[in-house]
């Protein structure tokens, strides 16, 4: 199922957070950050946490990178940009980056990022 760009962040972020097996305030407050700069408006998102919600944690990374191609597809380097800006404020939330957490960080800066030698 196709995503839009601003929903496929928001799986994104939440999958990043759920990673290591604990939720923070401080990961929310990332995540709401994301959402006012993503959604000007007031927008339920009732069905998305559904859908993450029955996903089991066997599932995540298959999710993430599907999501991470629907991004990716409907954005710019700018945009992909300000994600992992995001996802690297919501590892960082706790003040500590898990193996599980950086699992997902790698798999956006792999398939994202261009790096010139």
């Amino acid at each position: 199922m196709k995503k839009n760009k601003p929903v496929a962040g928001y799986h994104l972020l939440m999958i990043l957070s759920a990673a290591d097996g604990k939720f923070s305030a401080k990961e929310d407050l990332v995540i709401r950050k994301w959402l006012e700069e993503q959604f000007p408006f007031n927008v339920s998102l009732d069905k998305e946490m559904e859908t993450l919600s029955a996903l089991p944690g066997t599932d995540y990374m298959d999710h993430f990178k599907r999501c991470m191609a629907d991004f990716y597809e409907d954005s710019t380097d700018g945009e992909r940009n300000e994600l992992i800006q995001f996802a690297l404020n919501l590892a960082k939330a706790d003040k500590k980056i898990t193996r599980e957490e950086n699992e997902y960080l790698d798999a956006l800066f792999s398939e994202w990022t261009e790096i010139e030698i």
